[in-house]
């Protein structure tokens, strides 16, 4: 063999070692921006961002919704949402009610009119035909509510590896993931009453609220199969639900806790493991 076929050669196994190493290069790159990606997006942990409580705006009012689901969907803390819009105990609200979120009074359907309301989270136009109902709404206490101590007894709603712990940054987690089997128990944290259970709220699948007091709720999301039901009471340690994988992508307990409508981080309740 010739020294310049030897050459010609060498020359070729270089320049595609050089290709392979500029390929690999690029790769590395792309990984590293979607990962900055994924981490300074908004979807969060949990596929939900975390954002601050809506303040503008109004709600409408549809089949399913209840008072805390809509206050836990939009950052609010339940019974201060309940006192901007007038609203008494028991908290019952109805389809085509409004709820606002800024300085005005909401409305309780009198009559069968149509409105176009716009929704404070898509902008987007709606029109809801109001039926006729007979509630009327009662002026309650609008002054601020002061933070009441946390419930005593806290317990981990599941077992299984911590795959997602709590981020203070509005972009990432609003409280823990937990990873288990398809099936696997999902218990109550504490004592209290179940205030939601459907699948209502985008990004949560199957989910569970509970009212533990009238500072702290507690909510259990991406569920297979619920097993309570709104205002059933349960006991720290009660099963609740089916871990699942519904409005995420793997089997999975989404776990947060809310002091005023506000996410805190639930490893500072839990009992350490």
């Amino acid at each position: 063999m010739s020294l310049t076929v030897i050459t010609q050669r060498m020359g070729t196994i270089s320049y595609q070692r050089v290709v392979a190493g500029l390929v690999l290069s690029v790769s590395l790159a792309m990984l590293a921006a979607c990962s900055s990606a994924s981490k300074s997006g908004t979807s969060g942990v949990n596929g939900v961002a975390q954002r601050p409580a809506v303040t503008t705006g109004q709600y409408v009012v549809k089949r399913g919704d209840t008072l805390f689901s809509i206050a836990f969907r939009y950052g609010w803390d339940w019974k201060a949402l309940a006192a901007k819009n007038n609203i008494a105990a028991p908290y019952t609200i109805v389809p085509g009610q409004s709820i606002r979120f800024d300085g005005r009074a909401g409305t309780v359907p009198s009559g069968g009119t149509t409105t176009t309301v716009v929704s404070s989270s898509s902008g987007s136009k709606t029109t809801v035909t109001k039926r006729p109902v007979a509630t009327t709404a009662t002026p309650v206490n609008t002054q601020p509510l002061p933070a009441g101590p946390a419930p005593k007894g806290w317990g981990w709603p599941a077992d299984g590896i911590l795959i997602g712990k709590f981020s203070s940054n509005g972009s990432l987690n609003k409280g823990i993931d937990i990873a288990g089997d398809l099936g696997q128990p999902v218990l109550a944290a504490s004592d209290g009453s179940v205030v939601y259970a459907g699948s209502g709220l985008r990004g949560y699948g199957e989910l569970v609220i509970i009212k533990h007091s009238d500072t702290y709720v507690s909510a259990y999301g991406h569920n297979r199969r619920l097993l309570v039901r709104e205002g059933q009471q349960v006991k720290v340690g009660q099963k609740i639900a089916e871990m699942g994988s519904t409005g995420t992508d793997r089997v999975k307990l989404h776990f947060e806790i809310r002091r005023q409508g506000k996410p805190v981080d639930p490893l500072q309740f839990l009992p350490r493991r």
